[in-house]
């Protein structure tokens, strides 16, 4: 065979194989954000949101309000967009106050043409804040949604409180049904090893939930998402939520847990006393993990959006993600949590 008829030859199969990777998948994002204490103004009686107001510690006023949403649409605009033009097809927040919050949030120039849609719930937490779930309707259709509580107990089985419920949302995404939660874990006051036995439980809430929605299908599509107030190495992720960063090693029913890699390697979503954490995760379960040569719709890869703008630029908290307060001083930042995104391919 002439050399010319082998390369035209090579440079036909060459252009169908471009064609494919660039036009056979539809590729969606799905992400959280922890928005740091996204309230409105108004004092209201029944939370604890006195300092959120335009007389409270923080002089919180309407204006500040509006430069935050400006803020975090601006970097919800951004999330994802080199991969896939829309950005995030699907987003959790966290520290949000009420419904109304994330309707003027959606409503932001930067990303209103997305039609974003709300799902969310009030939440008996005692600061009054609440987990919610934005989503583009061009990508992902609810079906049903609700609030599932969580209790918390001392070690002698006394009841305490109650915290953020996990939001659950079952849908189609790109067509193909779709579990997702959105859960924001009690944080870590008091210490990390006194505190834990609370994430645990709040981490047993959301394992239920998992393994109802497995016992009816055992390839089903999951996706848990949300500020843990724990790192991929902690108790209730590796052992009560039974996720590992081992994808070639899952057991059965055991979710994957793409984050675990960026936080051996030191990668973080939030700092603290000069040491980061990585509690903004997204874990997916096996269903999103299947063979190669089965892949209709599957997990591609994740990322933490820790761009340089995100950062503080001067000062103690130089490096760390930039926050909104520094105490009561207004810094004007984003938040004091990257946002986090994983890709999902989808054969067209």
């Amino acid at each position: 065979m002439k050399k010319s008829l082998v390369l035209a030859l090579a440079l036909v199969l060459c252009s169908k194989f471009i064609g494919f990777a660039q036009n056979t998948y539809q590729v969606v994002g799905v992400g959280f954000y922890n928005l740091e204490n996204l309230f409105d103004t108004i004092n209201d009686p029944k939370k604890a949101d006195d300092e959120f107001t335009p007389n409270g510690e923080k002089k919180y006023t309407n204006k500040i309000f509006q430069h935050k949403l400006g803020q975090l649409s601006s970097v919800i605009a951004q999330v994802g967009t080199n991969v896939t033009p829309d950005g995030y097809a699907i987003l959790g927040v966290s520290e949000v106050e009420n419904r109304w919050v994330l309707e003027q949030l959606v409503k932001q120039p930067a990303i209103a043409a997305r039609n974003y849609q709300i799902e969310h719930y009030d939440s008996p937490d005692n600061r009054g804040i609440d987990v919610g779930l934005l989503y583009n309707p061009k990508y992902f259709t609810v079906l049903e949604s609700e609030p599932l509580e969580v209790p918390l107990y001392d070690d002698k089985g006394n009841f305490l409180f109650k915290t953020r419920d996990v939001l659950y949302v079952r849908g189609l995404l790109l067509g193909e049904e779709t579990h997702v939660m959105v859960n924001h874990w009690p944080s870590r006051r008091g210490g990390e090893e006194a505190s834990s036995p609370r994430r645990q439980q709040n981490a047993r809430v959301a394992r239920n939930k998992i393994d109802e929605v497995l016992a009816k299908n055992p390839n089903a599509k999951i996706i848990i998402m949300g500020d843990l107030n724990d790192d991929p190495i902690n108790t209730s992720v590796t052992k009560v939520l039974n996720a590992s960063g081992k994808i070639n090693s899952l057991g059965e029913g055991q979710l994957y847990n793409p984050f675990y890699a960026f936080y051996k390697k030191g990668i973080g979503s939030l700092a603290w006393n000069d040491s980061w954490n990585l509690f903004d995760q997204i874990i997916i379960s096996q269903g999103f993990l299947v063979p190669e040569e089965s892949k209709k719709f599957f997990f591609k890869k994740a990322e933490v959006f820790n761009q340089p703008f995100l950062t503080q630029k001067s000062g103690n908290f130089k490096g760390y993600p930039w926050r909104t307060f520094i105490g009561n001083e207004y810094v004007g930042g984003y938040s004091d949590h990257f946002p986090t995104i994983i890709y999902l391919y989808r054969l067209k």
